[in-house]
């Protein structure tokens, strides 16, 4: 199976750049070889009462934590190359554009794959296409919902169980 990452933010507020934490695992032989975790500084700096009900996590969580452009330099080097994965791509792909994009950072061509529309062909029959309806259909119990980590690993297994039941190798292929 090929080695891919999937990746999951959290915002502080209603602007895609954003990004106040960071979840990635990193997928080879449908095996869990590295995983990240961070909390970052958001831009612009604040939060809606609104995005910390959904996942808990305030200003003075995140007051002493890099900002995106210095987490990101320790994670970047580990995605190369490799396509990324993510239930509702365009949300956390437009997360990554906005941050990069706020940051003046060049954009690398990153590869999405999106698990959300991969269900809705292969799973057409659930009930809505929810992270964690997917998850659940595919074996994985997915605990904590909306903690960047978590709902990473949640759509690594989704990624995984897709190939395997597709007797696939390669994302591209599904």
């Amino acid at each position: 199976m090929e080695r891919f990452a999937a990746i999951d933010f959290e915002t502080a507020n209603g602007k895609r750049s954003s990004i106040c934490s960071i979840g990635i695992a990193i997928i080879e032989d449908n095996n869990v070889v590295d995983s990240i975790y961070t909390l970052v500084r958001p831009y612009p700096n604040f939060y809606t009462r609104f995005t910390t009900a959904v996942h808990g996590i305030t200003m003075q969580d995140t007051i002493g934590s890099p900002d995106f452009e210095e987490a990101w330099a320790g994670i970047a080097g580990k995605l190369r190359d490799i396509p990324l994965v993510a239930h509702n791509s365009p949300f956390d792909e437009g997360c990554l554009r906005a941050a990069h994009e706020a940051y003046d950072l060049a954009y690398p061509k990153y590869q999405f794959y999106c698990t959300c529309r991969l269900s809705r062909r292969m799973y057409p029959f659930l009930v809505n296409h929810q992270l964690q309806t997917v998850a659940a259909h595919c074996g994985y119990d997915l605990t904590y919902h909306h903690h960047a980590m978590a709902d990473a690993y949640a759509c690594a297994h989704i990624a995984a169980t897709m190939m395997r039941e597709k007797g696939v190798e390669r994302l591209c292929d599904l």
